[in-house]
């Protein structure tokens, strides 16, 4: 059975110039979609990802990864829309890169799509009220 999963990545500083990522590739026939990454060898690195492949094979991956020390975190952990905060201002629309949010025509809410959302941040710095909140 086949899985596919966001997720973020955290690497110690120790770790972040050896070819970890790669090693999803080769070692465990995984399939890999970086949507997002900040990765300096000798500092902590931030690498956000949709990550594919046979169930086993991704258990191993995750395996592997957690044994070398990268923290993992589901994405849909990491970003959070304040419902009470959010005015429906629609700052955030035309910004989003990947259609994320969008307009509904009907109630003229602004509506977010979680699966859309590649945590690229631009919501966080357009929502004048703060609704957007990103978690790493």
């Amino acid at each position: 059975m086949d899985v596919s999963k966001r997720i973020v990545l955290r690497f110690p500083p120790r770790i972040t110039n050896q070819s970890i990522v790669c090693r999803l590739a080769k070692d465990f026939d995984l399939t890999f979609n970086i949507l997002k990454a900040s990765v300096t060898p000798g500092e902590e690195g931030l690498m956000v990802m949709e990550l594919s492949g046979d169930q086993r094979n991704y258990d191993k991956g995750i395996q592997y990864l957690t044994k070398v020390g990268v923290k993992i975190q589901s994405l849909s952990q990491d970003v959070v829309r304040n419902e009470t905060r959010c005015t429906h201002c629609g700052a955030c629309v035309n910004l989003c890169p990947t259609g994320a949010f969008s307009l509904d025509p009907e109630t003229r809410k602004v509506l977010f799509d979680h699966n859309k959302c590649v945590v690229c941040g631009l919501c966080v710095k357009a929502c004048p009220p703060r609704a957007m909140e990103l978690y790493f």
